[in-house]
């Protein structure tokens, strides 16, 4: 005879440090790229221009 045992995901999250510790992960860097999304998308443009052209030239990728 086979039973089962119904649990919820905070119960195995719970039980499992890692899994908590991985979805955790998962929420915080789902957070910080909302904010960095808003933060560019809120920004005068030759602020964010800058950054990214910036950003290019330290990853030596040509653009212009």
């Amino acid at each position: 005879m086979i039973t089962s045992i119904a649990t919820s995901k905070a119960d195995i999250a719970a039980s499992n440090p890692a899994l908590a510790s991985s979805s955790l992960q998962m929420a915080a860097a789902a957070i910080l790229g909302m904010v960095v999304l808003m933060g560019v998308g809120f920004a005068p443009m030759d602020v964010v221009h800058n950054a990214a052209h910036d950003a290019r030239h330290s990853f030596a990728f040509p653009c212009h």
